[in-house]
């Protein structure tokens, strides 16, 4: 449902059995691949069963593009003062002492309310508001260097797989949304956060000492080589972007789960492409990516157990992102058309000439 208000205009969507209002619906987010404010929320509503997933519960910082994924964004850890009696937010406690209340998302109209501000990226702590000093969640960014391609981040992956399963941990694997990859280990949330870094600083060491010519747990960029385990990403005041979440990149790339057979297949790289019609499909190649976020959103609604009436009920949003994109590769298909079919542009007529000439017969 479209409302205008004045000048601007609004769409409120149906969530959750809440309408959650849009703001500025059609202001481009992503000037590049032309995705607006209104896809990018209608892609976090039809992948919201999967991006929970990662974020119910847990409270957020919020990293706000108010002026699309070209623009500075901000960091806001205290929720707005002006919000919905049904957001809820906790009080958490940073390193230097200070306190905000930061807001907790647990459901899709919750989601969609802080995308409305100009969220891209979810960036969600790895702890539970009802515990906020124990995480439950080590975290494994595997950041490549200059050099290191994506061969060798899935190699240094899968001996990440390895070093957790000899300690019965279990390892759930995703891309960043650009050229490097996390593992999201699930905990029991009984340990502080220094012994969790410090558990992710072992985990990054042995990983380094078993593939010395790719991995590095070394903390100066000077040192560095291969890939880097970057274990402070498990400190009190950090944040990760979870998985499904849009990064703030020129073709909209998103944060995407993975299987480990997916890892170790090399059939896939840090981004992938959509076929027509928004189907996924994987290609190899370090530069190809996946165009679109509708795209991502068919993959979600397969990935995330979405089936019969749900899946039935994402259709209308996902036909509309894709009949949006489709209308806009036909006009830049037309477009490239028509100006093979022009030619080369023609020398100017000198008109006045031409006229004298007339005349003067």
């Amino acid at each position: 449902m479209r409302l205008p208000t004045g000048r601007a205009r609004q769409t409120a969507l149906e969530v959750a059995g809440r309408e959650v209002v849009i703001t500025n619906p059609d202001k481009v987010f992503f000037p590049q691949a032309g995705h607006t404010k209104l896809d990018l929320a209608k892609y976090y509503a039809a992948v919201a069963g999967g991006a929970l997933r990662g974020i119910a519960g847990r409270p957020i910082v919020l990293k706000r593009y108010v002026d699309g994924a070209e623009g500075d964004p901000f960091f806001q850890k205290r929720a707005p003062a002006q919000r919905p009696d049904w957001i809820e937010t906790v009080e958490v406690r940073f390193p230097s002492g200070r306190t905000a209340r930061e807001v907790v998302v647990r459901d899709a109209a919750q989601l969609l309310w802080i995308v409305n501000l100009g969220c891209i990226d979810l960036n969600p702590h790895p702890v539970r508001a009802e515990d906020l000093e124990h995480p439950d969640e080590l975290r494994v960014d595997l950041d490549p260097g200059p050099g290191a391609s994506w061969g060798d981040v899935r190699r240094v992956a899968l001996i990440v797989r390895e070093v957790l399963d000899e300690h019965s941990l279990r390892g759930w694997p995703k891309t960043s949304g650009s050229r490097g990859m996390h593992v999201n280990v699930r905990i029991h949330p009984r340990w502080t956060f220094d012994q969790v870094r410090r558990a992710a600083l072992a985990l990054a060491r042995e990983v380094e000492r078993r593939a010395p010519e790719r991995a590095t747990s070394k903390w100066w960029k000077e040192e560095r080589h291969g890939v880097f385990l970057d274990y402070n990403q498990n400190a009190k005041d950090r944040t990760v972007a979870s998985a499904w979440s849009v990064r703030p990149t020129q073709d909209a790339r998103v944060s995407m789960p993975l299987a480990w057979d997916e890892v170790a297949s090399g059939g896939l790289h840090a981004g992938h492409r959509t076929g027509a019609h928004g189907r996924p499909r994987r290609r190899v190649g370090w530069n190809r990516r996946r165009r679109g976020i509708a795209g991502e959103a068919a993959r979600a609604v397969r990935c995330a157990g979405s089936r019969g009436p749900q899946r039935r009920a994402l259709a209308p949003a996902l036909q509309e992102a894709w009949r949006r994109a489709a209308a806009r590769r036909a006009l830049k298909t037309e477009a490239r058309r028509e100006r093979r079919r022009e030619g080369p542009p023609r020398p100017p007529v000198n008109t006045t000439a031409h006229h004298r000439c007339e005349g003067g017969a």
